[in-house]
């Protein structure tokens, strides 16, 4: 009774303050549909499709958006795969390595919805153990790649948040 008392407040509260969620301002400056492509990297052509899943997920998720054909967009991303970079951060007892941290970059042009087009360079990085004294696995690698390419992606969608807020408050 308690908690529901105080989850109808807390709703109240945040609505009466004008709270509006960062998915909010993005669509000020990308709108609805948006088209997404990555250049494949020659070098590393498996991580460039890992990259554009992490990008169909974070516009469907994040931005709340619609996928659709570069024709019938609002706004565009080419995403180009920078860098992929694994560094070892903990140890074990007897020196092995028992975790890393995978860090990814990525370029991104897009054009807004206005037909303004501006790049942004981001990084993303994610924290994974393995087993002592081993490799890492395919598995553990991509799965690694996808995170810190989706952290990478927030660190966008925060980027255009906060330009869709500051042209929201100079209206």
């Amino acid at each position: 009774m308690k908690f529901g008392i105080f989850g109808i407040f807390f709703i109240l509260l945040l609505s009466g303050c004008g709270y509006k969620p960062s998915s909010y301002y993005a669509k000020q400056v990308l709108g609805d549909k948006i088209y997404a492509q990555v250049s494949i990297s020659r070098v590393d052509p498996k991580n460039s499709v890992i990259i554009k899943d992490a990008i169909n997920e974070a516009i469907l998720t994040r931005f709340v958006g619609k996928l659709t054909t570069k024709e019938l967009a609002e706004s565009s991303f080419l995403v180009s795969f920078g860098s992929v970079s694994f560094s070892p951060i903990l140890y074990d007892a007897n020196g092995y390595v028992i975790s890393y941290k995978a860090k990814v970059s990525l370029s991104i042009k897009f054009t807004n919805k206005q037909g303004k087009t501006s790049a942004l360079s981001t990084t993303g990085e994610y924290d994974f153990p393995i087993e002592a004294n081993s490799v890492i696995s395919d598995t553990k690698r991509f799965e690694a790649i996808r995170y810190a390419s989706l952290d990478a992606i927030n660190e966008f969608i925060s980027t255009i948040s906060v330009r869709g807020m500051q042209q929201w408050q100079a209206q």
